[in-house]
């Protein structure tokens, strides 16, 4: 059982038994006390939307996913969505890219509001509790499927008993076990006062075991009608899409460190935005040079479905003729105006093509052009917010992207929170809209604010302070003192003597700031330069004694450990380590 637990029903529809053979159909529909069950399975996500665009699916219960983001193809996704007659959104999150698509909406609890069960990785059960209460009418996934179920029989199957008479996560954890029985996956030996007593197990855990079994068809018998193990002849396919003269760039996707999915959980902690705090494209530099463009620069990244503005950065660990930009970044925090290639998110420059046989989606290929975006005028605008507001802040801000070719709103921050706002368009914003959007950031007209403005240019800055600290800043047209103004801000740090100085627009900063780098342990909030400069004193000459040190003396890589293969790399660059018996020289700076 998931996470996400929803029952023993689905459980028993995706197990690995041929329901085209009566005699399991059988045992399936006795288990539940129906006639019969379906010999065919259902479609797949990608076949789903597909089929309710041909009008072959008019309705769509959605639960455990936010397919307005995380599927391929995203405008035939949404086409889907608003021609379907009638769409159940069961969600944690009002603010995903999915919910405006819903007729209704089911509040549902996270993971911290469960109860039930998890299975890991190693097939390892685990009795869950919940942390904290669900808040306000939120249920659990499996008891709103029940709710709603019992209500439908009552008016399709009256006066007859009930299908679905689960009354806790137990019974219905209770007939998944049921359903294993005599298959590989058989756990009728355990029960919840067992978990409860010796902690989590494995599974298989049959009847009369004393303990789960560490290592499956250890005795060369394999869950198949033969017994023996079968193996599917696999070849080497290329990519569903290849590049051409149109296309020429082979964009990949992938994940973020410290980002899951489509950030419907992730991306409301600031703090979790520290080591990609904005999305780019990363580009090699032949490719960068090609195009004509430098870190920081907009370019426009067109597939054959959609185009989206992004920032570009220059990266040499990609390689010549490929890209990458991570999957996580939806339209919830970057778009832009709206034509009739936009993208929604990322996720929209993918195929919907997928594998015949596990139908997984290409999420992680496509084939792109690149070109400079040439967008002259760029506006930058970043505040400290009051931890219960800038969640509601950062929605309102969504609402103006389509006003810009480029806009994007990301949280930074740990102890105090803020908002970045960042768009870049080819003429400035008309001074009603650029007025609109800073009074969300506290620089309204009538608030006390430092000033700059030059009309001719399109270039302004403004920025308020409080007492000793900088709050906010707007900067527009000309941006280059946005990123020493956003350490001052975010570092919290004195600015009572630098006064007007504050207004230059240098990419240095009017007094000595020591810059942080890049956040390197988001757990603990270590960033890049302290971690160097702890290597760079270090007196031991092994790379993992170093390691040790820096974890005992900065704290990093000693929470999630995510952070612990880039602490390596940077200790291996920077460290004055002993290979082979010599003394290596360390890197030059770049």
């Amino acid at each position: 059982m998931g996470g996400r637990e929803v029952g023993g029903m689905a459980n028993l529809l995706s197990a690995h038994r041929d329901l085209a053979d009566p005699a399991h159909r059988a045992e399936v529909a006795a288990l539940w006390g129906v006639a019969d069950v379906p010999a065919t399975p259902g479609k797949t996500a990608v076949e789903m939307f597909e089929a309710v665009e041909r009008g072959e699916i008019r309705a769509l219960w959605i639960a455990c996913t936010n397919p307005a983001q995380s599927l391929p193809d995203q405008r035939a996704v949404r086409r889907a969505l608003q021609k379907c007659d009638f769409v159940v959104l069961q969600e944690a999150y009002a603010h995903t890219a999915t919910a405006p698509y819903a007729d209704v909406l089911l509040p549902a609890t996270t993971w911290g509001e469960k109860e039930g069960t998890v299975t890991n990785s190693e097939r390892r059960i685990s009795r869950v509790r919940a942390a904290v209460r669900a808040p306000g009418e939120a249920r659990a996934d499996w008891r709103i499927v029940r709710d709603v179920a019992q209500r439908v029989e009552a008016v399709l199957r009256p006066d007859q008993p009930s299908l679905f008479d689960y009354a806790t996560p137990e019974s219905v954890w209770n007939e998944h076990r049921v359903s294993t029985l005599g298959r590989d996956l058989d756990i009728g030996g355990l029960s919840y006062a067992l978990l409860e007593t010796l902690g989590p197990q494995q599974w298989p855990y049959r009847s009369g075991a004393e303990a789960g079994q560490a290592r499956l068809y250890a005795d060369g018998i394999f869950a198949t009608p033969s017994g023996r193990a079968c193996f599917a002849p696999i070849s080497v396919r290329a990519p569903a899409e290849t590049t051409d003269w149109h296309y020429p760039i082979a964009l990949t996707t992938g994940r973020l460190r410290d980002q899951w999915h489509g950030m419907s959980r992730s991306g409301t902690l600031p703090q979790l935005f520290g080591h990609a705090s904005e999305p780019t494209i990363d580009l090699h530099p032949t490719d960068a040079a090609r195009i004509g463009v430098k870190s920081g620069d907009f370019v426009h990244v067109t597939s054959r479905r959609a185009s989206i503005v992004l920032p570009a950065r220059v990266e040499p660990s990609v390689a010549a003729g490929q890209a990458f930009v991570a999957m996580h970044w939806g339209e919830e925090f970057v778009s832009g105006q709206p034509t009739t290639a936009v993208s929604h998110g990322i996720n929209a420059l993918l195929p919907s093509a997928f594998d015949p046989v596990s139908k997984q989606p290409e999420l992680k290929h496509a084939a792109v052009a690149v070109m400079r975006a040439g967008l002259s005028w760029q506006w930058l605008a970043c505040a400290e917010f009051p931890a219960e507001r800038w969640l509601a802040v950062q929605r309102e801000l969504r609402g103006y992207y389509a006003r810009f070719p480029y806009a994007c709103c990301v949280p930074f921050g740990r102890d105090r929170v803020g908002l970045l706002w960042r768009a870049a368009a080819h003429d400035p914003c008309t001074l009603e809209l650029k007025q609109e959007i800073e009074a969300l950031f506290g620089l309204g007209a009538n608030e006390p604010v430092l000033s700059y403005s030059d009309a001719r240019r399109g270039s302004t800055r403004r920025l308020r302070l409080a007492g000793d600290r900088l709050v906010a800043f707007s900067l527009a047209g000309d941006v280059a003192a946005g990123d020493w103004l956003r350490e001052y801000l975010a570092g919290a740090v004195a600015i009572s003597t630098l006064g007007r100085l504050l207004l230059l627009p240098s990419r240095t900063p009017p007094k000595s700031l020591v810059s942080r780098g890049r956040m390197i342990c988001s757990c603990v909030g270590v960033h890049e330069n302290d971690i160097v400069e702890k290597a760079e004193k270090s007196t031991n000459s092994e790379a993992p004694t170093v390691l040790h040190e820096l974890q005992a003396a900065l704290g990093c890589g000693t929470g999630c450990g995510s952070c612990v293969p880039e602490l390596k790399r940077l200790i291996a660059t920077h460290a004055p380590l002993t290979v082979r018996g010599a003394a290596r020289p360390r890197a030059l700076p770049a």
